[in-house]
């Protein structure tokens, strides 16, 4: 029995040693994984992954070129794009320029000439310190560097790739400062040049880089424009008010409507720092925020103050609740840690809370002084000749109007206003009488409708001397310059004696003077004895008017017996009523010499 039983479980045993042979061969060996072994990068690697990191965009190179110009103490900077940036970034400067012995190493990582020790980075007033920006420029573009330095007789060019120089610096000639190009930028960094050249092209934000330095740096002068523009899209010029920068980089719209605004803690237990900028007001209205931050002359973000700007403007103005912000904060260098941001965006502030709540009370204090009023700008229509024309044609068609498309005109071709146009002419400066006034004065005028009525024009129109005169004008008219005066547009005036006028694309500066007396003495020409009568404060004295005409005639004015005469004559109308004095009176004849009156030369 105990053989069967032994012999019934041998099966058994073999059939689940097949089984555990079956699961062995289907299941794989593991065997123990190495770990991966440690190796050195190669230095041209390194590089490229460090430039990727600091070049992250064409405006970043912009960036880092600009800030090297402002520590190079210029004046004027002027950028180049070409491809938002890709194609070309030129930048030049005037500032004190490049050494030539300093040319070779002008590339190298971690060269410069901020900072010489770790301790100096604690007291750092430069934009720039790491010396990687240019450096990391030679390993994702063309780098071409033209300098002179002041004394130097000439300048000196050198290119410069993955660091290095490629040849030796070549003498040319150049202007003071310093002129950095970079072109075929991300050459070698295919996957970034793709997505640069999908998306939107990175112009508009240099030219909004350029903005936000030119309102800041208002002892500077920035240009910006597209390779072959003929006209820049920033052009800011050196100027001694930081609102003038404003209103030429944003224009009039946003300037009118800024305020002025200032805070600031002198106690040095707890924090020294001084704040002053200029912030919106209700009027602003906009899209979206524009916030410019300066903190020690550096330009930088802040998304916490950004943010609490935006709840006041949001709680106090919900309807300017997307505000204009220029802000400069300075603090003590020490106070500041610049060294957290590759790109050097950011920076951390010591007792940065307390910073930002003081200024966020500030800008709730002037907000809610502000909101006491608002200003609404009105358009007035001038109805000018032109807009009356338009009106009635528009009127009778009214498809007109709304599939006229306008010309558009060059540039080179604008006129300021249409020389027709009331709006742009001297009367328009003059104030105009209310008719009130014609009411009032009543009586003169029908003295001077009576004095009308009793005066023959012919007597006096006709004189031969009066025709001679006027055709001598007539004969010496220069028919350009009779145009250009007839057809001007008046400007205003450029000082005391000239004034500046506008005909056609032209301007030109008149001598007011000149032009008056010669408009005056024409115009007493083409006028004479049909000017209206002039009522006079006091009545004039008979007397003396009749002796100074008798006077005037003769031709012995030192005859006693003649004066006698003159005197018996002067003192006639005295006798008669005022109503018959006016029928006494002295007629020119034809041909007669007009006293006082000649050409005016």
């Amino acid at each position: 029995m105990e053989s069967e039983s032994n012999g019934g479980s041998i099966p058994t045993e073999i059939e689940e040693a097949g089984v555990a042979d079956d699961v062995a061969l289907s299941t794989p060996l593991v065997l123990p994984k190495e770990p991966p072994s440690i190796h050195r990068l190669d230095e041209s690697v390194v590089n490229r992954i460090a430039a990727g990191e600091v070049i992250q965009r064409p405006v970043s190179a912009v960036k880092e070129l600009i800030e090297n110009s402002l520590d190079a103490d210029s004046t004027s900077i002027n950028v180049v794009i070409k491809d938002g940036g890709l194609k070309l970034i030129q930048v030049s400067d005037d500032g004190h320029g490049i050494r030539h012995e300093d040319l070779p190493i002008l590339c190298e990582r971690h060269t410069t000439s901020k900072l010489s020790k770790f301790e100096d980075l604690q007291s750092i007033k430069s934009m720039g310190f790491r010396g990687e920006a240019l450096s990391s420029m030679t390993y994702v573009g063309h780098v071409t560097v033209t300098t002179i330095t002041k004394g130097q007789i000439c300048g000196y060019r050198v290119s410069y790739k993955d660091g290095a120089m490629e040849l030796e610096p070549k003498a040319c000639a150049a202007v003071k400062g310093t002129q950095i190009m970079v072109e075929n930028l991300f050459y070698n960094m295919t996957a970034r040049r793709k997505m640069l050249q999908n998306s939107a092209d990175d112009y508009p934000k240099i030219v909004d880089l350029l903005s936000r330095f030119a309102i800041h740096h208002i002892n500077v002068s920035f240009s910006c424009r597209k390779h072959g523009a003929p006209r820049a899209d920033v052009h800011s010029v050196s100027t001694t008010s930081r609102l003038d920068a404003i209103r030429c980089v944003y224009g009039v719209s946003v300037a009118r409507n800024l305020m002025k605004i200032e805070a600031s803690d002198d106690d040095p237990s707890s924090l020294v720092f001084k704040m002053d900028g200029y912030i919106s007001n209700s009027n602003y209205i906009a899209k979206k925020i524009t916030m410019v931050l300066f903190v020690n002359d550096r330009l930088v973000e802040c998304s916490a103050l950004k943010r609490a700007i935006e709840i006041v403007y949001a709680a106090t103005l919900p309807k300017a609740s997307k505000p204009f912000i220029y802000m400069s904060i300075v603090l003590p260098p020490g106070h500041v840690d610049v060294n957290i941001h590759p790109t050097k965006r950011e920076v951390s502030l010591l007792n940065q809370e307390v910073i930002i709540e003081k200024i966020q009370s500030a800008v709730e204090s002037k907000l809610r002084n502000c909101n006491e009023a608002r200003t609404f700008q009105e358009q007035v229509i001038d109805p000018s000749p032109s807009n009356d024309v338009l009106n009635k044609s528009s009127s009778m068609n009214p498809s007109v109007s709304v599939g006229m498309k306008l010309n558009k005109v060059p540039v080179h071709k604008m006129v300021r206003t249409d020389s027709l146009d009331p709006a742009g002419r001297l009367h328009a400066y003059l104030q105009v009488k209310h008719p009130s006034h014609e009411e009032k004065n009543s009586s003169l005028m029908s003295l001077r409708s009576s004095i009308r009525q009793r005066r023959n024009p012919k007597e006096t129109a006709d004189l031969t001397s009066i025709q001679h005169l006027i055709d001598n004008i007539d004969n010496d008219c220069h028919s350009a310059l009779l145009d250009i005066v007839r057809h001007c547009t008046y400007i205003g005036m450029a000082d005391d004696v000239y004034a500046l006028l506008q005909h056609n694309t032209h301007l030109y500066l008149a001598n007011v003077l000149n032009l008056s007396k010669e408009l005056m003495y024409q115009q007493v020409l083409r006028r004479f004895a049909h000017f209206n009568a002039i009522q006079l404060s006091d009545p004039a004295p008979l007397h003396e008017l009749i002796v100074l005409a008798l006077n005037e005639e003769d031709l012995e004015p030192g005859c006693n017996e003649k004066n006698e005469l003159k005197e018996k004559i002067a003192e006639e109308p005295q006798g008669l009523p005022p109503s018959r004095r006016h029928d006494h009176a002295i007629i020119l004849k034809d041909g007669a010499a007009i006293p006082n009156l000649r050409p005016y030369r």
